[in-house]
C-alpha cells in the first residue's frame, strides 16, 4: 500500500461557510419578520429581537473575516499549520475529519499546545491538488524516521 503524497494546502476563507451562516442568519431574520408582522402592536420585544438579528449578523461576518488564512502542509508523517500574516503562527498537530461534503471538508487540527484550529478546505483553491489533499487526510502517517529505526521488542 502506497502512503498519500506529501501535499500543501492553501486555506482561506469558505464559501460554504459564509452560505450557512447566511442561511442561518436570514431564517431567524425571516422568523423575527413574521413574529413582528403578527403581532398588535409592535413594544420592546420585537425590537430586541431584531437588534440581536442585526448583532448575529454583524457577528456572523466578523467571524467570517477573522478565518484563518494560510497553508496546511502534511509531510506523510504529521500535519502543520502555517498562518498567513505577521504573525506567521506555525502549529504541528492531530487532523481529524468532522464533515467531508467531498468538494469541501471541515477539519479540526489539535495542535501539541493542546490548542484548536478548525478549518474548511475547499477543493476551489487548488483543484489540481485536491485529490493529494484528500489522499492525505484519509491516510495514516507513516513512522518518522527515528521510530523507523527503533528496535522492535521481545
Amino acid at each position: 500500500m502506497h502512503s498519500a503524497p506529501s501535499v500543501s494546502y492553501p486555506v482561506g476563507r469558505s464559501r460554504v461557510w459564509a452560505l450557512a451562516l447566511g442561511l442561518a442568519w436570514l431564517g431567524g431574520a425571516l422568523l423575527t419578520g413574521a413574529w413582528c408582522a403578527q403581532a398588535d402592536s409592535v413594544g420592546w420585544r420585537q425590537w430586541l429581537a431584531v437588534a440581536c438579528v442585526l448583532a448575529g449578523a454583524g457577528v456572523a461576518l466578523a467571524g467570517w473575516l477573522a478565518s484563518p488564512l494560510g497553508e496546511l502542509q502534511w509531510d506523510g508523517v504529521g500535519w502543520c499549520w502555517l498562518a498567513r500574516g505577521a504573525a506567521g503562527e506555525q502549529v504541528a498537530g492531530l487532523l481529524t475529519v468532522h464533515l467531508d461534503l467531498q468538494q469541501c471538508l471541515l477539519i479540526r487540527l489539535c495542535g501539541a499546545g493542546g490548542g484548536r484550529r478548525w478549518l474548511w478546505l475547499e477543493q476551489r483553491r487548488q483543484p489540481a491538488r485536491w485529490d493529494d489533499l484528500r489522499r492525505a487526510v484519509y491516510s495514516r502517517a507513516r513512522a518518522a524516521p527515528d521510530e523507523a529505526r527503533a528496535p522492535l521488542p521481545g
